[in-house]
């Protein structure tokens, strides 16, 4: 009989051998540890113990405790990978956590925030002291691409201007591999180079690194880009965002569906579709409410 939190290390083990990138493990982690703490308080230490009803009542006091839908769909997913992974090693006999696939049907994701002109001037003019965190917030803003993208950015992924050429960015995936390469626009690649000037010495081949020369992590972005917004005076925004503003007002500026796409990393267009309805919509809200 195997205990849940020997089941755990094993799934962990797992994710790590199947080189998904340190910020889903940790992901994962945190929403296993959530589930754990909830089965030890009902007495179920081993995996074969857990039942439907238990993982039904997960759910339930995550609801009560006022987590969001969104949260519970991640946590619910978590759960379905770590019964399916013991399933497949036959650590268990019955897999309890198929209960939870209706738990990602019923979540309805709200409309993307875009940020104003007016707001992601503001976010800009709050951070411009800073250089390197000015950099970063200005490539998310001009490529769209995700923060994980960006803190995989490595030097030499970087082709500055020459002449008429414009300058490239490469973009890499989870196992480090290039997947795309962009354009830099010449506002993007500006704040770079002022950013390469004060980069500190270091062997570290990750472009944005910390005083002390380390990759800056995801969470860092997160936090001092949530502290901006603050000051900036902008609220319900999430770092996120940044790539739904890239692609909504390209889109509206007219910039084509295609390099939006090829931009963001869209693998459907019908992704990318999907800002051209929300901006459809603000417009024919706009005119209902600035009627005449």
């Amino acid at each position: 009989m195997l205990k849940v939190k020997h089941a755990h290390q094993k799934f962990i083990k797992h994710l790590k051998n199947k080189g998904r990138s340190p910020a889903t493990i940790s992901s994962y982690d945190r929403h296993l540890e959530d589930l754990i703490d909830f089965l030890e308080a009902l007495k179920k230490d081993h995996v074969h113990h857990v039942t439907k009803k238990d993982l039904c009542g997960f759910v339930a006091y995550l609801e009560k405790k006022g987590y969001t839908k969104k949260s519970i769909a991640a946590k619910a997913t978590t759960a379905k990978s770590f019964f399916k992974f013991l399933e497949i090693n036959e650590y268990i006999t019955s897999n309890p956590a198929v209960v939870l696939e209706k738990i990602k049907q019923e979540i309805k994701e709200g409309a993307p925030r875009i940020l104003s002109a007016i707001e992601y001037r503001a976010l800009r003019d709050v951070a411009r002291k800073d250089v390197r965190n000015y950099a970063i917030i200005e490539l998310l803003l001009q490529t769209g691409i995700k923060i994980g993208e960006l803190t995989r950015i490595r030097k030499e992924d970087i082709t500055l201007k020459k002449g008429k050429l414009t300058g490239k960015l490469a973009i890499r995936n989870t196992k480090n591999k290039v997947e795309r390469t962009i354009p830099l626009n010449n506002t993007a690649e500006a704040a770079i180079k002022d950013y390469l000037k004060v980069r500190p010495k270091t062997k570290e081949k990750i472009l944005f690194v910390t005083k002390t020369g380390h990759p800056i992590l995801i969470r860092n972005v997160r936090v001092f880009i949530k502290l901006y917004y603050k000051k900036a005076g902008i609220t319900d925004a999430k770092v996120h965002d940044l790539r739904h503003t890239f692609c909504a007002h390209h889109l509206k500026k007219g910039t084509s569906l295609l390099v939006v796409a090829k931009m963001a990393g869209h693998k459907k267009l019908a992704t990318t579709e999907k800002y051209l309805s929300l901006i459809e919509k603000k417009q024919e809200d706009q005119i209902e409410k600035n009627a005449l």
